[in-house]
């Protein structure tokens, strides 16, 4: 086995940390105080290839294999939270779907546009009011053919980057008998009429990536916006979540990372009982987990990465990664704020916000508990 990374995922790597310091880190704190989303990093982000890194070379992408992906979003998870989280939004739910099944005439007209980084990015609606995790049973939205159109009627909730998409890849019922093969993806302009993109939802954390609730009335589009055959749509939303479940626990992993280092350097600062922080056995302990619980989430990511690089299954890998990563942030964070006692629960230091951005992280893309569900059965399948 072989545990470095090639040149160029090496050089990718420098490129993409480079970025998130420059552009990313010096806004964090204001995009959340303010709740704005961070345009610059879209602008300058399609030139370095971020929003294009699920899109083939010949639509405009940069088309970055699996572990160099999860290298951009620990990066981004690094330098803030609100703003990886729309990077991956975007590129794995955004983009993918329509890079894997679109036809070629909606991939010519629509991935150009969201892999440039000069427009609006691309957004996935999945998730409904009443059905939350149950997206087989629990999807009412539905499409009906007229003519030579589909009429979409129905209600998404928690939908990140809709604000700010140029189109909405959307989950309907296509078939009212219900069944595996009932359910399909559409493309919906955001521009369509009769869709309604609600308020952005005022959040505990990740404030900078705008998330909506939408409601479609009649929406009316092309037959040809249907993503794939038609009754696909369960297979693949599932093969898209598990590819977002590795993005999901990278940028954990940079949120976790970020944590780290602002509470070594408080550590090394902070004097108490006339000796530093980091003298005392308690901080060292601490700091000793941290880097252990990040190294194994890393490695995790990375194997669950290179079975999907090489086309092998990795359900499971995915669940596995993305439920460590996600809980490992939640500890490395709270031991960061321990370490900055009083001052960690103060807005003015990072690690504050760090916590409540890795919350969502256990959530989105699967809750822990529905990664447990994955795994266990994998394994009883045996």
């Amino acid at each position: 086995m072989d545990f470095d990374l090639n040149e160029e995922q090496k050089i990718w790597k420098k490129i993409v940390h480079e970025f998130a310091e420059d552009v990313l880190r010096p806004k964090a704190h204001e995009v959340d105080e303010k709740e704005e989303f961070n345009w610059e990093a879209v602008r300058k982000g399609g030139p370095v290839g971020l929003t294009g890194m699920s899109i083939p070379e010949e639509y405009g992408g940069s088309n970055v294999d699996a572990i160099s992906n999860a290298i951009a979003m620990e990066e981004l998870g690094w330098g803030c939270g609100s703003t990886a989280l729309a990077f991956t939004a975007h590129n794995g739910l955004g983009t993918s779907p329509l890079a894997l099944y679109g036809s070629d005439e909606l991939k010519k007209k629509w991935l150009p546009i969201v892999a440039s980084g000069k427009n609006k990015l691309g957004a996935l609606a999945l998730t409904e009011p009443g059905a939350g995790s149950d997206i087989q049973g629990g999807i009412i939205t539905r499409a009906e053919k007229d003519g030579d159109e589909w009429v979409i009627n129905g209600a998404k909730m928690w939908n990140t980057n809709a604000g700010i998409a140029e189109y909405i890849i959307t989950l309907v019922r296509t078939d009212p008998k219900g069944g595996s093969k009932s359910l399909s993806m559409i493309l919906v302009p955001t521009d369509s009429k009769g869709l309604t993109i609600g308020p952005a939802e005022k959040k505990m954390g990740l404030r900078g990536s705008p998330t909506h609730g939408l409601t479609y009335d009649n929406v009316r589009v092309p037959l040809g916006n249907l993503i794939g055959p038609e009754g696909r749509g369960l297979q693949q939303t599932l093969s898209t979540l598990d590819a977002g479940r590795i993005s999901i626990g990278a940028i954990s992993i940079g949120l976790a990372r970020g944590a780290m280092e602002a509470a070594i350097n408080y550590a090394k600062e902070r004097k108490a009982f006339n000796q530093s922080l980091a003298d005392f056995q308690a901080t060292q302990f601490k700091i000793a987990n941290m880097e252990m619980e990040i190294e194994l989430a890393r490695t995790y990511i990375y194997k669950a990465a290179w079975l999907k690089d090489q086309g092998r299954p990795y359900s499971k890998e995915a669940a596995i990664a993305k439920l460590f990563a996600t809980e490992m942030a939640e500890r490395v964070i709270y031991d960061a704020i321990q370490i900055h006692g009083g001052y960690g629960y103060s807005r003015e230091y990072p690690v504050e916000r760090m916590y409540r951005d890795a919350r969502l992280m256990t959530i989105g893309e699967g809750t822990s508990e529905i990664q447990r569900l994955v795994i266990s059965r994998h394994v009883l399948a045996g």
